[in-house]
Parts: structure tokens; C-alpha cells; sequence
């Protein structure tokens, strides 16, 4: 295995090396870094990158990585994994989304050293990071107020990608197109293969979400052979079996008002089933939001507060029965959160 090179730091194999790579200072003259943290096996294998926060106030995704670094189980074999919490480092600091000239980060990839901030630091991120990678888990949450089921989105066209989406075991997969300027349209046009991993909320800890995004890291690295099988152990533990959805939608309000919601993330619907009503602040009722296809919530807006033309359930739309999906959620729940059973815990 060659010496890897990143932010003028070498990491040989077999060696854990914590790096704060510069991007650009403040106009205060303070000197803002990307922390990474890379972790090497002896043997030759695969580079992998999880990154976080490329959306700045996506904090579930930090949280997965920080304990993943701390998961005393994590043995790398073979293979280099880069960890990078915090890509957007000075939306954390703003607990916003956005870049400090309000632009969006996963749309400036992939930046130049000469653009504007948010393009050095997505030029930044691109070759010190993605350049040496052949396969990449980016994580995210929904919006702010609004939750997103944990589910797995890449180019599920892709055999080998469809491969790895599969291993990271979360019960849905969406097959999605790329959005221009966005990091994972940059790794792929390295060569890498992308997964991004979307669940929980804007500015919120989920600890299923969390759970979630770990389990599906571990198992992907297992499935590339970067860390060893456990297989005492995961056998007694019944599969999460994903399913794909062919497409999805989001159901718009049909009025303004007050939301009382009838649904909940995760929950199948039937075609014209109620998901909420909107009422006046005087207690009438102004509207019914039904759903237009069966299928499975897999987002909601959260606030109960809506405009007319507002998106209030994301909706996914699979060719499989939609009670297998539902059924792979609670067995999601259940092995990811069994403490709520009286149970121990997994261990992440």
C-alpha cells in the first residue's frame, strides 16, 4: 500500500491519524479547518469516505461518524476509511445550511480554489478527499421541519452501487438522480461510487437515525472486506431486507392553516386514505389531505403550520407489497432500538 497524502500529512498503513485540513480563515483572522480522521488497515483494500454536514445543520450525521470513530469494534483489516464530521464547518457554527454568502454547498461541487467560498471549500474537499477514493457514504437529514425515514438514495442502475445500498440495510432505497454540483456528482466523476444516506431532522439528534447510519456503515465496509465478519453475533439478528422504490412524491397542502396530521413517518397509505386536516384558528376544518397512490411515508414536514401549495408527506411508490416494506421498518425499530422492549441495546 502506498503512503496516503492528505492536507500535507502522510498516513502509512496500519495508522489512525486525526487532520485539520485548512480551508479559508474568517475575516476575523481566525483560521477555519475540516476535521478528518483517517484510519488505514495493513492490507491493501478499498479507500472509503463518510462525510457529514455538508448541509450545515444535518447534525445527525456528525453524531454517526463521532461514534463511529469511538466504536471500539471498528477494526479496519484492509483498506483506508476517511471520516470527515464536519464538511460544512461554518454552517455548524451558524446552525445553518448554508455557506456564510448563503450558497448552497452540495451545488458548487465541484468548486475551484479561485471561486467563492463555498467553491474552495468544495474544490477543497475534492482533492484532498474524494480524489482518493473509489467509493463514498455521504450523510444527511431532511430539511428543517421536516424528518426523513432512514433510506439509502444513489444510482441504483448501477450494479456494484446497487450492491453496496443493499449491504448498508436500511428497508428503503430510492433510486436518484444526481443533482448538479453536488458532491456526489463530483465523486462520481472521479469514479466513485456514492451512497447518500438521508434520515432524522435538521438540528436534531435521532437516535434510530443514527443507529441506523452506523449499522449501514459497518455493514458496507464489511461487504468490501475493510473489516471482519462477525457472524456469531450477527446471526442471531433477523435481516433488514430493502426494497426499492420506483419513484416517490411529496402530497402538497390544499389550503393554509392548522395541521392536525393523521399519519406518520413510515406508515402505509392506500390511495385516498387521509394523511391530515387543515383547520382555521377558529377550529374549522378547511381541508382533507389524501393520499393520490398507495404507498409508504418516508418524509414529513413536522411544523404544524402550512401554506397552500406547501410539501406536507413524501410519499415512496414500490412495485413490491407495500406490508413487506412496513414490516422491514419494525424490524428496523426493533433490532436498532430493543432497549424500548426492555432490551440491551446494540452495540454502536
Amino acid at each position: 500500500m502506498d503512503m496516503l497524502e492528505i492536507g500535507g500529512h502522510s498516513v502509512p498503513p496500519g495508522k489512525t491519524l486525526q487532520i485539520e485540513l485548512p480551508v479559508v480563515k474568517l475575516y476575523t483572522d481566525t483560521d477555519i479547518c475540516m476535521p478528518v480522521h483517517v484510519i488505514r488497515g495493513r492490507k491493501p483494500g478499498p479507500t472509503v469516505f463518510v462525510s457529514a454536514a455538508v448541509h450545515g445543520d444535518e447534525l445527525n450525521g456528525i453524531e454517526i461518524v463521532r461514534r463511529l470513530i469511538n466504536q471500539k469494534s471498528l477494526r479496519l483489516t484492509a483498506g483506508t476509511l476517511i471520516l470527515v464530521p464536519m464538511v460544512n464547518v461554518y454552517g455548524v457554527l451558524n446552525q445553518s445550511r448554508y455557506m456564510p454568502d448563503r450558497r448552497d454547498l452540495n451545488r458548487c461541487f465541484p468548486g475551484s480554489p479561485k471561486g467563492s467560498l463555498a467553491g474552495i471549500v468544495a474544490d477543497k474537499f475534492v482533492s484532498e478527499i474524494i480524489q482518493h477514493c473509489q467509493y463514498g457514504i455521504d450523510l444527511h437529514t431532511g430539511a428543517i421541519h421536516r424528518s426523513n425515514l432512514p433510506q439509502i438514495r444513489a444510482n441504483l442502475k448501477d450494479q456494484e452501487t446497487l450492491e453496496l445500498a443493499q449491504a448498508f440495510g436500511v428497508p428503503v432505497l430510492l433510486n436518484a438522480s444526481i443533482r448538479d454540483g453536488s458532491l456526489r456528482e463530483a465523486a462520481v466523476e472521479t469514479g466513485a461510487r456514492v451512497l447518500l444516506y438521508e434520515a432524522g431532522q435538521a438540528l436534531r439528534f435521532d437516535e434510530l437515525s443514527i443507529r441506523a447510519g452506523i449499522r449501514g456503515i459497518n455493514n458496507v465496509l464489511k461487504h468490501l472486506g475493510m473489516i471482519s465478519r462477525n457472524t456469531r453475533k450477527e446471526s442471531k439478528r433477523p435481516p433488514v431486507v430493502p426494497f426499492i422504490a420506483n419513484t416517490s412524491r411529496w402530497t402538497r397542502a390544499s389550503a393554509s392553516g392548522i395541521v392536525h396530521n393523521l399519519k406518520n413517518l413510515g406508515d402505509q397509505v392506500n390511495r385516498g386514505d387521509p394523511l391530515a386536516t387543515i383547520g382555521s384558528p377558529f377550529g374549522k376544518v378547511l381541508e382533507t389531505v389524501y393520499a393520490s397512490r398507495a404507498g409508504i411515508i418516508i418524509g414529513k414536514q413536522n411544523i404544524p403550520l402550512v401554506q397552500e401549495g406547501d410539501a406536507m408527506f413524501h410519499i415512496a411508490y414500490f412495485t413490491e407489497e407495500e406490508q413487506e416494506v412496513v414490516d422491514n421498518i419494525e424490524t428496523m425499530q426493533d433490532i436498532l432500538m430493543p432497549e424500548k422492549n426492555g432490551n440491551t441495546g446494540p452495540d454502536l
